[in-house]
């Protein structure tokens, strides 16, 4: 069973969802973001969406545009990042983390080598924004062979037609981007959350977790009682972009994530 499994079948169990946390690799810079991603887990988070930085990260909104800016500023690199992946993983075996990002720096890096590290640092998943179905042998197939996950997005345009295709190949869980655009603008309704997901069961068994919008602990609650994960990414690394010392970035990522833990935690008592 991998970590991405195994931690959605015990909250299963507790009947609860997932708090899936995103922030950018090196943002601000290397060893702030290094004590993030290592204080994340005993906030609260249940699984960890590292950004692998991209001069050109299209799917984003302002907020995670500027932590890519920050962390380029900062020299952050692909190979930095598997770098911070592994010292992460030197304290903490159980805590499902996930690459996510564009294809290019990938490519660049060279798929079979990136493959390879990335499978050596700990990581257990990959979610490739811009690299649609019809190009799975390019990454997703040689991934999940070395047994690293291969996460889907899908949209409120993925229709039925489209959403065989899509989510063919998928493992780990499926990131449903409750809002058609970019990442941090607007929310959905909850009506259309539930009626997505009760879409989306149709076609899978796979867990699923929401996102795209979610900044307050009563919006992650609500979600949570209707979907196997929430997940937030903007509204931490706007923390981030407010504060103005290293400290201050660590304790207000940590501070929100225990916000939103608790609120997730609760959702369903």
């Amino acid at each position: 069973m991998s970590r991405l499994q195994s931690r959605f079948a015990e909250l299963k169990q507790q009947n609860r969802a997932a708090l899936v946390t995103f922030v950018t690799g090196g943002d601000p810079d290397y060893d702030t973001s290094l004590a993030i991603l290592k204080g994340l887990p005993s906030a609260g988070a249940d699984v960890i969406e590292l950004g692998m930085p991209f001069t050109d990260p299209m799917a984003d909104g302002p907020a995670i545009q500027l932590a890519n800016i920050r962390a380029l500023a900062g020299k952050q690199t692909l190979a930095k990042t598997l770098q911070m992946v592994r010292e992460f993983r030197a304290g903490e075996q159980n805590t499902p983390l996930v690459l996510m990002g564009y294809f290019n720096p990938i490519h660049y890096y060279g798929v079979d080598r990136f493959i390879a590290d990335a499978k050596e640092a700990g990581v257990d998943g990959l979610i490739v924004v811009d690299l649609p179905p019809e190009h799975n042998p390019d990454l997703c197939e040689p991934a999940q062979a070395a047994g690293i996950d291969f996460i889907r997005l899908t949209t409120p345009t993925t229709d039925d037609k489209r959403l065989p295709t899509v989510l063919a190949g998928s493992s780990g869980f499926v990131y449903y981007v409750s809002v058609a655009g970019v990442t941090g603008a607007g929310s959905a309704t909850l009506d259309h959350v539930e009626e997505a997901h009760a879409r989306l069961r149709r076609h899978t068994d796979l867990p699923v977790c929401i996102g795209f919008g979610i900044r307050t602990p009563e919006h992650a609650a609500d979600v949570a009682r209707r979907a196997e994960g929430v997940v937030v990414g903007s509204a931490l690394v706007d923390q981030i972009a407010k504060a103005s010392t290293p400290k201050q970035a660590v304790e207000g990522v940590l501070n929100l994530c225990a916000q939103l833990a608790e609120g997730v935690r609760g959702a369903r008592r």
